[in-house]
């Protein structure tokens, strides 16, 4: 059984992906990027509410998904500079310090220049 679970990405469509995907017990969320309800990049130039702002969607589409945040078991967090590791470190580690999922994080070039940070998340319902 699959649900795709949609978001308020005006992309979703054009490009062709979901928000959130469940098949069975296995949600995967999509590269989730720190955009405002209209579009916009949301906290210019500050790397922790940047990364707030994406972990706020993840947990919508979990929700929606009928998961939760303590089901998540892997993040993958994309960064565009080094120097965006402290803030983005310090929001995950809010939120994930005691769920402890797998992790990874990446330096990379991310859509729009003044995107600081990009997560995913995969989550098993218990």
């Amino acid at each position: 059984m699959r649900d795709n679970i949609s978001g308020s990405s005006p992309f979703e469509k054009s490009v062709g992906f979901s928000r959130a995907v469940r098949v069975n017990d296995r949600v995967y969320v999509s590269g989730t990027a720190p955009l405002s309800e209209d579009g916009s990049t949301a906290y210019s130039g500050d790397s922790y509410r940047q990364a707030k702002q994406c972990l706020e969607i993840i947990e919508r589409a979990l929700q929606a998904a009928g998961a939760k945040l303590t089901d998540v078991v892997r993040t993958r967090v994309y960064i565009s500079d080094p120097s965006a590791y402290e803030g983005v470190a310090r929001a995950h580690g809010e939120v994930f310090s005691e769920i402890r999922p797998a992790s990874t994080m990446v330096v990379c070039k991310l859509l729009r220049d003044d995107w600081l940070v990009e997560i995913e998340a995969d989550a098993v319902v218990t």
